[in-house]
């Protein structure tokens, strides 16, 4: 069976930590930034963590 790629979308926009977690950034910071307080904005410019079954889904898309 020849091997699995990688989804290239995937790989650009999400990172795989050492103990396998998936690291990623908030949707919502490239526009429209006037209307949203600084806190949120703050909040939203930090990168977060994926768990659960998205994470699974998306781990599989990178073969990892």
């Amino acid at each position: 069976m020849p091997k699995l790629k990688t989804h290239s979308g995937t790989k650009k926009r999400t990172r795989l930590t050492k103990n396998g977690k998936l690291v990623h950034r908030h949707a919502g910071i490239a526009h429209f930034l006037e209307k949203k307080g600084a806190n949120r904005k703050r909040h939203l410019a930090q990168t977060a963590v994926m768990s659960g079954k998205q994470a699974r889904n998306l781990k599989r898309k990178l073969g990892a």
